[in-house]
């Protein structure tokens, strides 16, 4: 799976950084980018598919995270996630959601994530991706299968 993390928090990229360097050593199929502002990742997004983009909310580069959003959606055909500690994440992810948007309903908060468990098992790492790619109603029947 090609993700591309949209982190402008150094240490949060460093240690993706290092979760991504562990799954590639463990032969874990994440090829994870790290772009640290809006027009790095529309950048990429020209060069590269990804399968998932997950993204903070306010960059150094758009503060307003409707069209954070709105400028993803518009350079491909990929899953967002949101990221962020902002604290209107869900309403905004929520309107993205109503108008058609390739978006996981449910944002997550970026101070919950951990981290620490990409690092020692890089395989959490990817079932965090692959839970971003799923809707919430593919997830029950993932579960109860």
């Amino acid at each position: 799976m090609k993700v591309l993390w949209i982190e402008d928090h150094e240490p949060v990229r460093d240690m993706l950084a290092i979760a991504a360097d562990k799954a590639a050593r463990a032969r874990v199929q994440v090829d994870l980018v790290l772009a640290p502002t809006l027009m790095e990742a529309e950048r990429r997004l020209r060069l590269e598919r990804f399968d998932l983009i997950i993204t903070e909310l306010t960059l150094p580069d758009s503060y307003d995270g409707d069209m954070t959003i709105a400028r993803i959606a518009n350079m491909g055909s990929h899953r967002i996630a949101v990221s962020s500690a902002h604290a209107d994440r869900e309403s905004i992810v929520a309107t993205a959601h109503r108008c058609g948007c390739n978006i996981a309903a449910e944002p997550v908060f970026k101070a919950n994530l951990p981290y620490n468990r990409f690092i020692q098992r890089p395989e959490a790492m990817l079932d965090f991706f692959f839970d971003q790619m799923a809707e919430p109603e593919t997830r029950q029947h993932i579960a109860a299968a």
